[in-house]
């Protein structure tokens, strides 16, 4: 799902441009005509999540002023963009003051908006990373930064706040790269152990013969090569949260002991004269059917029940495609910045590619080809040419893949050129569709006036004038074509 723009202008024609330019720029529309009805849909609980706002400075009743001092009181955080027919400086330096990222004059130009988009939601990601890394590497990462608009994945959350007021043993499962430690440490930090230790431990990645020692401490002598003593994971993590990751892979012998540890709140180092008491909060986690594991005899039953207290399933990206392009963009944001370059964000077709793969590799996969593309990218936004292998994956999305992009050397790389690069001139109209059929008359009409609605920047007495038909005409054509929602016949005189 693209993002969500809220248009908030008393003039119902206003209104209507600007939501046909969103709506053509590839992102979603919705529309209010007060202030008092835009804080009443960006509440939290009145459904999908708002993006970005589209905001007129001047109204009645609640102006725009009011709309930005409101929702500072209020703590909604959304970037802003503000218009208005007074291009003062005093109006711009007030906006900008409370907490607006962009200003624009009407009538704004379609390439001025855009532009104005792409930033406004590029900072605002940038701004959202920087401050969900700083959160994260401070241990106070909590599962209020894990925004989502997946019901899959607000269940997880969810069912994460429940579990984080306890300290009950919790099971994440799911597959590779969907975000599982993510979570555990959004966990930690919802609970009262937020800011104390947490420690990770790979068990698919614990040599065998070292298991004991790593979890559980040496002491020094205690065998060939222990020249030091060792505390071991569970002592580290004494008084916070240890997190084992996929437990799946633990041998039957480790098993065991880690069954007594947990039961008993102590380990025994090995080589240590007496056991050393821990307190722990445990999350697990897995990408394996444990119980499936359990059938077959290479997972303890009664480890299992311990283990799946609270069992939380990590939904694959693929089943919460609504998230992906606000993930892209944040990747985007972050990747940009750390490599210097001047990125605004990801063109619509390319979102459309994004979105319509199905991630094996789930966020972590997402997050690398981000990093590709944008180490690749020459341009300052990203388009399907930096992501040659997610497109050649994809019906529709015919893109092959270059040498270079491929790394081949240059013995290896074709005499010729094989990436595929289509030219059209954005002003020209095809008069074929993609069967090869002439397109009908009433879609070519559709498209000429909305070619000049953004042309003459939406002066309907130019566009009227420039096509040859009277006003009200225009405006009865662009009802019927759907330039106009959601507004009355009313609306529509008054416009005219």
């Amino acid at each position: 799902m693209s993002c969500t723009i809220l248009i908030v202008d008393d003039d119902p024609v206003q209104r209507r441009l600007l939501e046909a330019l969103v709506r053509r720029f590839g992102y979603g529309a919705e529309t209010a005509e007060s202030g008092e009805a835009a804080l009443k849909r960006l509440d939290p609980a009145s459904g999908t999540p708002i993006d970005l706002l589209i905001l007129d400075l001047v109204m009645p009743d609640l102006d725009g002023m009011g709309v930005l001092t409101r929702m500072r009181d209020l703590k909604r955080v959304v970037p802003t963009i503000v218009q208005t027919a007074n291009g003062s400086i005093e109006a711009v330096i007030s906006a900008m003051r409370a907490g607006a990222l962009d200003f624009v004059v009407k009538p704004v130009g379609a390439e001025r908006l855009q532009v104005s988009i792409k930033n406004a939601l590029r900072v605002d990601a940038l701004e959202d990373e920087i401050r969900r890394m700083n959160r994260h590497a401070a241990g106070a990462l909590t599962l209020a930064d894990l925004s989502t608009k997946s019901e899959d994945m607000e269940r997880v959350i969810r069912l994460g706040e429940r579990s984080a007021k306890s300290t009950i043993p919790v099971l994440l499962e799911g597959e590779s790269g969907v975000g599982k430690e993510l979570i555990a440490r959004a966990i930690q930090g919802a609970s009262d152990r937020r800011g104390k230790a947490f420690v990770t431990v790979n068990c698919g990645a614990l040599p065998e013969h070292l298991i004991e020692s790593i979890l559980f401490g040496h002491e020094k002598g205690a065998f060939t090569g222990a020249t030091e003593k060792h505390s071991g994971k569970f002592v580290e993590a004494h008084g916070g949260t240890l997190f084992l990751d996929e437990i799946g892979e633990l041998p039957l012998e480790a098993q065991v002991k880690l069954l007594r540890a947990l039961q008993e709140g102590e380990v025994d180092p090995v080589g240590g004269k007496k056991p050393v008491k821990v307190d722990i909060r445990l999350i697990s986690a897995t990408n394996q059917n444990l119980i499936e594991l359990v059938k077959r005899g290479q997972f303890r039953e009664d480890l299992y029940y311990r283990l799946n207290v609270f069992p939380i399933t990590v939904p694959p990206l693929r089943s919460r495609r609504d998230d992906i392009a606000d993930l892209a963009r944040r990747f985007v944001a972050r990747f940009a910045a750390e490599e210097g370059k001047r990125i605004r964000g990801i063109c619509a077709e390319a979102l459309s590619l994004l979105v319509t793969y199905n991630w094996p590799g789930n966020v972590r996969q997402l997050e690398n080809a981000v990093f590709r593309a944008v180490v690749l990218a020459d341009q300052d936004e990203l388009t399907i040419a930096e992501f040659p292998q997610i497109a050649a994956q994809v019906e529709g999305f015919d893109v092959r893949i270059p040498p270079l992009a491929l790394g081949l050397p240059v013995s290896q790389r074709p005499d010729r050129e094989i990436v595929r690069v289509e030219v059209r001139d954005p002003n020209v109209l095809p008069l074929l569709d993609e069967s090869g059929d002439v397109r009908k008359l009433e879609e070519l009409e559709a498209e000429t006036i909305r070619f000049a609605l953004s042309h003459y920047r939406g002066q309907m007495s130019a566009m009227a004038r420039k096509l040859g038909i009277g006003r009200s005409t225009l405006y009865r054509k662009m009802k019927e074509y759907g330039f106009f929602q959601g507004e009355t016949a009313e609306d529509d005189e008054r416009a005219a």
